[in-house]
């Protein structure tokens, strides 16, 4: 049984990750620029999710307990007013954009430290808390728990190269430490904790051959793509070896979607998100081979954050906290396929008008996504209220 304190904070995590949602959608549509938008979307909404989920599930897959249940209590100031902070680095004092950055750090130490205090006698993952029904699927979640770890280390670099510049320092680039963080961090999480979650909720098996292809391809591309951003080789070799990844979990996701007898609303959205991941790998693929078109960038770093990240944490926390939950009238299936309609929609009115040059294009797609935004953070508002 969980402990209460876990639960409830964790689930703060998440409900605030939500609201960044909206945040990184009215950023988009003000045209803030860049880093405002890559922080509220992948600091903001991405990795509050994954911490508030990580926290939950990662002990369980382990076959623990979290050893140190007030941490989520203790991560959630910090990680909050450290993204605030990050996302003002361009407009604020330097002193208020240090503490920006050394409060996200300590949050992402005592996620860590709480983590990894947990896990320190199973680091590899082999003791799964697999059984019963599910134990045909032991083999599959050794190896998706063995790339978790990979993914914390990730973060973990994540988090020193964000603090440096608090330190008159500079490790990495802020592009680079988003592949760190983007590409190691969250979607590393997402191919190994998905390829434990999604068969569940499936009840369908993924093919064996792509769970080998994807979880090795995805935990050493991001090393790649960080430290080789600026060397056209090394990126290539980055960017193909991220592809197989995305494109492997696309299939494997795809097949047990066909497998399955199960239709709710959130496996949509994964498909969708698995669909825009195709198209983000491709896109990076382009930028590379013809270089850095800022068009092209543009709409990659769009199409992964917003895409492939963001509407996988959707269906995810659909499936979690089904829209049926809320007491609104609002809280159905129907609006809820409704705002994964929108955010598909918009996302793809954005790719068309930048990659078009049709401003009224990128228009249309960011005030659609504005709406869709809206109305998941009301759906999930609505169901964290009842619960």
């Amino acid at each position: 049984m969980s402990d209460p304190r876990v639960t409830r904070w964790a689930r703060r995590l998440v409900a605030v990750g939500v609201l960044f949602f909206l945040a990184v959608h009215l950023a988009v549509a003000a045209d803030l620029g860049r880093r405002p938008v890559v922080v509220l979307g992948l600091y903001g909404f991405v990795l509050h999710v994954l911490f508030g989920k990580a926290y939950a599930l990662v002990p369980a897959y382990f076959d623990r307990d979290l050893a140190l249940p007030w941490a989520p209590a203790l991560q959630f100031p910090l990680s909050v007013v450290g993204t605030a902070g990050l996302v003002l680095v361009s407009a604020m004092p330097a002193s208020v954009t240090t503490v920006g950055r050394v409060c996200w750090a300590l949050g992402v130490v005592v996620f860590l430290g709480s983590l990894g205090w947990t896990l320190r006698t199973n680091l590899t993952g082999r003791e799964t808390g697999t059984g019963g029904a599910n134990t045909h699927r032991r083999g599959v979640d050794r190896v998706a728990n063995a790339v978790v770890p990979v993914a914390l280390m990730y973060l973990a670099a994540g988090a020193v190269a964000v603090t440096l510049p608090a330190l008159g320092r500079q490790w990495l680039l802020p592009a680079q430490v988003s592949h760190l963080l983007g590409a190691g961090a969250a979607a590393l999480f997402v191919f190994g904790v998905g390829f434990r979650l999604f068969p569940r909720f499936l009840v369908a098996e993924p093919p064996r051959p792509l769970v080998w292809l994807v979880l090795p391809a995805g935990a050493v591309a991001p090393a790649l793509l960080a430290i080789g951003l600026f060397d056209r080789r090394l990126l290539l070799v980055g960017g193909i070896l991220e592809a197989l990844a995305v494109v492997g979990f696309a299939a494997a996701y795809v097949v047990m979607f066909r497998r399955s007898d199960r239709r709710r609303v959130g496996f949509y959205a994964v498909l969708a998100a698995v669909g825009y991941g195709v198209v983000g790998v491709g896109l990076a693929l382009a930028t590379v081979l013809n270089g850095r078109d800022p068009q092209l960038v543009r709409a990659h770093y769009r199409t992964m954050l917003l895409g492939f990240l963001g509407m996988t944490v959707i269906g995810a926390t659909f499936q979690f906290y089904p829209p049926t939950v809320g007491r609104s009238r609002l809280s159905t299936d129907r609006i809820a396929a409704v705002t994964i309609g929108l955010l598909v929609v918009g996302l793809g009115g954005q790719l068309l008008g930048i990659l078009s040059e049709s401003p009224p294009l990128v228009f249309g797609g960011e005030a659609t996504g504005v709406v869709g935004a809206g109305l998941y953070c009301w759906l999930l508002g609505a169901a964290f209220r009842r619960r």
